[in-house]
């Protein structure tokens, strides 16, 4: 069973909400809608290498924040609810000099007043970079 609020959500749709933001700046990509996951990708490149050549450690908590954020939005009725990141944390295990990493999010915790989403990141080899735990909390539109 989905836990999506919209079922006809995809990604090319979400893709499209990135269009000048730091998403599109990063590079990073929704790539899949699963029945309780989101995955999306994000470059390894000279938008998100820091000085030594690797991966910035910076760049995987946006992709995390990015991904958890959004999974957030998706579970909720957009026209009632908004989403705020309050808490992130990021474990950045193995390196990574060039080609793309896949995040991952799956629910731990789908409150009315808070999310928690458990993010891993891999690489092409699917060997595990971060992970990373996103808590937001739900917030009531005022109506007019």
């Amino acid at each position: 069973m989905s836990i999506w609020f919209k079922k006809d959500f995809d990604v090319e749709k979400l893709n499209q909400f990135s269009d000048n933001t730091m998403n599109e700046l990063l590079g990073i990509r929704f790539t899949e809608i699963g029945e309780n996951y989101l995955k999306a990708t994000m470059p390894v490149d000279h938008r998100t290498r820091q000085a030594y050549g690797l991966l910035h450690g910076g760049a995987s908590a946006t992709l995390a924040e990015t991904i958890g954020s959004v999974a957030s939005i998706l579970v909720l009725d957009p026209e009632f609810y908004y989403v705020v990141g309050v808490e992130i944390n990021a474990n950045h295990l193995r390196s990574v000099k060039e080609g793309f990493v896949t995040a991952t999010a799956l629910p731990l915790h789908i409150g009315l007043s808070s999310h928690v989403w458990d993010i891993k990141i891999i690489d092409k080899n699917e060997k595990l970079i971060c992970v990373s735990r996103l808590t937001v909390f739900v917030k009531k539109k005022k109506l007019l």
